[in-house]
């Protein structure tokens, strides 16, 4: 199983970048979908996460700006981001709950990670 994230880039304050995070590979079943964000020396923090049926969450920092999204036929989780903000600057990873077969219990699979900056 892999994942695969991409949409990461240099942006100005006030714009906006669209993340997307594809699984591939052999598997059985995906649950949860969330997005991290960790900058240098600070712990990875939770920035979204949608169910398996599409039920969302958003850490405050993110609410209004941010919204997640997911394409269960292509397996693949998205974070639209606007109104980016200099605080915004991290390097985001994708984080997807996934059962391999029928006969294991799901578990998570973590994405490279991609870097977000955004300028002032």
């Amino acid at each position: 199983v892999q994942l695969q994230a991409s949409g990461g880039g240099l942006v100005q304050a006030g714009g906006s970048l669209r993340l997307s995070c594809a699984a591939s590979g052999s598997f059985f079943s995906i649950n949860a979908m969330r997005w991290y964000r960790q900058t240098p020396g600070k712990q990875r923090d939770l920035v979204a996460s949608i169910t398996s049926v599409g039920s969302t969450n958003y850490a405050d920092s993110v609410k209004g700006r941010f919204t997640i999204s997911r394409d269960n036929a292509k397996y693949t989780v998205n974070l639209q981001m606007n109104s980016l903000e200099p605080e915004d600057t991290a390097v985001y990873y994708c984080n997807v709950d996934l059962r391999p077969s029928m006969f294991v219990s799901s578990r998570a699979y973590w994405g490279q990670g991609t870097q977000v900056t955004v300028s002032s």
